[in-house]
């Protein structure tokens, strides 16, 4: 199995609960996938299940986003490959917290 680096940008509260300071680097089987991705952030910080994605369902929570090399990837197929920028490592998966009101 063939595995790459991608860089994972969370927002501060997530840092927080994850214990980490700035961005997390994560091996991830090729190819790199939001769920890819995900599986592996919440399997190295428990902390983070159910913050980003439902438990049972694994459905991305409501006010959450994912982007990736200014791409809104938040309604993507979670199985649909990430951009080669991600995946190489050059540019992070960014999972952002949105904003509601106005």
């Amino acid at each position: 199995m063939t595995t790459t680096t991608v860089r994972v940008k969370l927002p501060t509260h997530l840092r927080r609960l994850a214990g980490v300071d700035g961005e997390v680097t994560l091996q991830v089987a090729e190819p790199a996938t939001q769920r890819s991705v995900l599986d592996a952030l919440e399997a190295r910080h428990p902390a983070l299940r159910g913050t980003i994605r439902q438990h049972g369902t694994l459905q991305r929570r409501a006010f959450v986003r994912f982007f990736a090399c200014e791409e809104d990837l938040s309604h993507t197929s979670p199985d649909a490959p990430l951009p080669a920028a991600v995946a190489a490592g050059t540019e992070p998966f960014l999972v952002v917290g949105a904003m509601a009101g106005g």
